[in-house]
């Protein structure tokens, strides 16, 4: 579920170290003797899904000093508070400046992966799916995508390269939905456009568009236009649906619901790193 061998995942743990050590970290140099060995433990506070457990190996062995490292819990597991997720033991100085770099990226993935969970359950019994979008943090778009498959989102496009969505701009640049579409279809990939109108809607599925975006309706407008739709396109309802809302738009038969707020509004989650003073030079 996480690969992170990937070269924008390392790329962002190397980042991320490098902003927040830079060239060292000055308190654990004047406060701890080099020589010190400790374990240490990352403990959940809140019940929460956990993701970006994995990242830990990598964040570590980039300072080195470790020698041991155990994962006790995985990405997409509930978890519970005073749940261990994780044991380190070696350097103290390297546990110690790789520690707010550990627990941001484990609480803010964390964040994103419960708040997927919530929508998932939200639509549990209906056929509708919850995409995320690219409504992402700049720089850390693949891990958090990663962490919303993690709390049991299907991935949308990863970016503008893998996938053609026609939103209203593209249709006024290229002068109506016909004409975005036809240009779109020569490509020869799936083509998705955004419908705002019954006419819209109508004109897409006319000029060849497998995949409708309807955005910014009531539930009972959207359940009238996919009565009319009718299996003509798969049908993905956005724009502004909430926890409190996503039942009675996924009730009204969309096949997707896409959620910006997965990503750019997850809370983090709670997690905690111990040090046990109980290994020694």
């Amino acid at each position: 579920m996480f690969d992170v061998t990937h070269p924008e995942v390392l790329s962002a743990v190397r980042r991320a170290l490098e902003e927040d050590i830079g060239p060292g970290d000055v308190t654990s140099q004047a406060c701890v003797d080099a020589s010190l060995r400790v374990s240490g433990r990352f403990f959940a506070r809140q019940p929460m899904v956990l993701a970006g457990v994995e990242l830990l190996p990598a964040i570590y062995e980039a300072r080195g000093g470790v020698e041991s490292l155990k994962l006790e819990c995985a990405s997409g597991d509930q978890i519970e508070p005073g749940t261990c997720v994780a044991a380190v033991a070696g350097r103290a100085r390297t546990l110690l400046e790789c520690e707010r770099v550990a627990l941001n990226f484990l609480q803010r993935l964390s964040g994103v992966a419960t708040l997927a969970r919530r929508y998932v359950k939200a639509v549990e019994g209906t056929r509708c799916r919850i995409l995320d979008t690219r409504k992402t943090t700049p720089g850390l778009r693949r891990l958090e995508k990663m962490a919303a498959a993690a709390g049991g989102v299907t991935n949308h496009r990863m970016g503008l390269f893998d996938a053609i969505l026609i939103k209203n701009n593209h249709v006024a640049a290229a002068g109506g939905v016909r004409q975005a579409v036809e240009r779109a279809r020569a490509l020869g990939l799936p083509v998705e456009c955004e419908a705002r109108t019954r006419a819209e809607i109508e004109e897409a599925i006319a000029a060849g568009a497998a995949h409708l975006l309807l955005d910014n309706m009531t539930p009972g407008e959207a359940r009238e236009e996919i009565r009319l739709i009718a299996g003509r396109a798969t049908v993905e309802l956005s724009g502004g649906i909430t926890l409190e809302t996503v039942r009675a738009y996924a009730e009204a038969g969309p096949d997707f619901i896409s959620v910006g707020a997965i990503t750019h509004s997850a809370a983090a989650m709670d997690l905690n790193f111990r040090l046990d003073w109980t290994v020694n030079a």
